[in-house]
């Protein structure tokens, strides 16, 4: 009977998907979801303990969380003119825009690899999902074949990741700016990396009619907290607010995530930490025969392991007790490919001994 009603009601689209799968790391030494791994000082988080103790649970939150928004425009220089939309991570943004303009016919594009979940949405909300290959050697874009596809697609959503996961690259800005020119609909540069890169459209916002920025406080070290947002146009932010759910920002998030934003000065400490590590970490793998090693502008870098071994060195790491993405068996331009979030010293020093040593 189950299995009745799930092919009589269930989209098939949706039968064909598997769920987004998180692995439980247990005690392992966690380098697989881009997280910071520093928490705040001692002192910091007596302060907010304090401050969650007056929090009122017993009361819905602010529907427009207009303080927490305020910090953020402060906190990350967000355009005078623009408005801001907050989000319960990136993915809830990314579907709230999708179900703006979702239509059969309609089309969201975006480069491949990149973030699984725009493919995702993109069925979730019963549109069509267009991916453009990246080039095979760096992973820029290939724009020849963007170009064709904006062309043939007309896509009412492009996105762009910037920099790009899992590959961790920045793509060059006059492409995306000529893309921002070509596009019919709405591009989507989606910094959720921004805190580990060295450049960012945030300030180009009102440029480009068809433009929005989005981004998240996640790898900033609050991943905990699921709280992303999206910079753009008032009029266009608008219509996307009709869609948001209300209360989609818990009191408890509101509340943690404004007091984190007053203590940016600690959160941009951590990164420097961890763009330092980075460069190290880089180093070190660049010298381990059979690994090629790609630059990155996030928290974290893409490794492809030669002679069909990425399976066995990804298990190798497990049975060290460090847990890292593996994407080997993902195909395409991400065959043999692993991915390592950067983590503290003695996690990244961990990491080196057992590839070292593989």
């Amino acid at each position: 009977m189950t299995n009745k009603l799930i092919k009589q009601w269930i989209r098939p689209e949706i039968q064909a998907l598997s769920a987004y799968h998180v692995p439980d790391p247990g005690n392992m030494i966690k380098l697989d979801a881009m997280e910071n791994p520093y928490t705040w000082p001692q002192q910091m988080i007596t302060e907010w303990q304090a401050l969650l103790q007056d929090t009122a649970l017993n009361r819905y939150p602010d529907p427009g969380s207009r303080s927490l928004q305020q910090q953020i425009r402060t906190a990350f220089a967000i355009p005078d003119g623009m408005s801001v939309m907050l989000g319960n991570g990136s993915d809830e943004i990314i579907q709230i825009i999708a179900m703006a303009v979702a239509a059969k016919d309609r089309v969201i594009l975006a480069p491949e690899p990149g973030f699984v979940m725009y493919n995702m949405i993109a069925r979730f909300v019963g549109m069509q999902y267009v991916g453009v290959p990246l080039h095979a050697d760096d992973f820029s874009l290939d724009m020849a074949a963007m170009k064709a596809a904006i062309t043939e697609h007309k896509p009412a959503i492009i996105f762009l990741a910037y920099p790009n996961n899992p590959t961790g690259n920045m793509f060059a800005r006059e492409q995306v700016e000529e893309i921002l020119t070509l596009a019919p609909g709405l591009v989507v540069l989606d910094e959720a990396y921004a805190a580990f890169a060295d450049d960012s459209f945030m300030s180009n916002l009102g440029q480009y009619p068809n433009l929005l920025v989005m981004r998240t406080v996640s790898k900033m070290g609050l991943a905990g907290l699921r709280l992303g947002y999206l910079a753009g146009p008032a009029d266009i932010l608008q219509e996307f607010d009709k869609i948001r759910l209300p209360y989609n920002i818990n009191v408890l998030t509101q509340v943690s995530a404004e007091f984190a934003l007053r203590h940016k000065d600690v959160l941009d400490q951590q990164t420097d930490l961890i763009r330092q590590e980075r460069s190290r970490l880089y180093a070190q793998l660049m010298s381990i025969k059979g690994l090629t090693v790609y630059p990155s502008e996030a928290n974290f870098i893409l490794i492809r392991v030669s002679d069909g071994r990425a399976n066995a060195l990804f298990e190798a790491l497990k049975s060290g007790g460090v847990l890292i993405k593996n994407l080997a068996n993902a195909g395409g331009l991400l065959q043999d490919c692993l991915r390592v979030t950067v983590g503290k010293p003695e996690e990244n020093d961990k990491f080196i001994e057992i590839v070292n040593g593989f």
